[in-house]
């Protein structure tokens, strides 16, 4: 099965980082990954995306134009990428910062309020790994402890931020399945 992502929101959210977990977390597992990174004119603050393939079987292309699911964590990347997702596809909706959603009706909406949830488990910036979450609950693409196994490994300099993040994902994971539940 090949899942594809597009992570979108403003440089400094940590949206490359959740690209390059979700794309480590495939390669873990055995499977064929592309992470492909695009950062606007500025990088902290401007625009920035990622996408992401994850598949059991050969990529025939990297180049993803309409992925069958995109997370945005704030509105200019809502405004930009909705109409981009493929029809019966998967559209993740900061709710913390974006307080619209899209008009289309060919699609699932999931919305997480992330930043919240971040904020409640103790910091906001862990606001990426609530989205991520909640895509990895909802599509599967790879499993939730390969991910908890990331979380470890890329703050295991910062040993005091695992807890909290570890928190923020499997909250996002429970929304992803509930979603899934609910749709199947």
């Amino acid at each position: 099965m090949q899942n594809e992502v597009m992570f979108a929101g403003f440089g400094g959210q940590g949206i490359m980082l959740i690209g390059q977990m979700l794309a480590y977390a495939g390669m873990g597992e055995g499977k064929n990954v592309v992470w492909i990174p695009s950062y606007g004119p500025e990088m902290r603050g401007g625009t920035a995306y990622c996408t992401v393939v994850v598949s059991d079987k050969d990529i025939g292309s990297p180049i993803i134009d309409r992925p069958e699911s995109i997370a945005v964590l704030n509105r200019p990347s809502l405004d930009k990428f909705h109409t981009r997702v493929r029809g019966n596809g998967l559209l993740i909706i900061n709710t913390s910062l974006i307080d619209a959603t899209t008009d289309r009706s060919d699609i699932d909406v999931l919305n997480v309020p992330a930043n919240q949830i971040a904020m409640e488990a103790g910091t906001g910036k862990a606001a990426n790994m609530c989205v991520l979450g909640a895509y990895v609950g909802r599509t599967k693409a790879v499993t939730l402890e390969s991910l908890r196994g990331l979380v470890r490994y890329q703050f295991k300099s910062k040993p005091q931020f695992i807890d909290v993040n570890l928190r923020v994902l499997e909250k996002g994971y429970e929304l992803g399945e509930q979603l899934a539940t609910k749709n199947n």
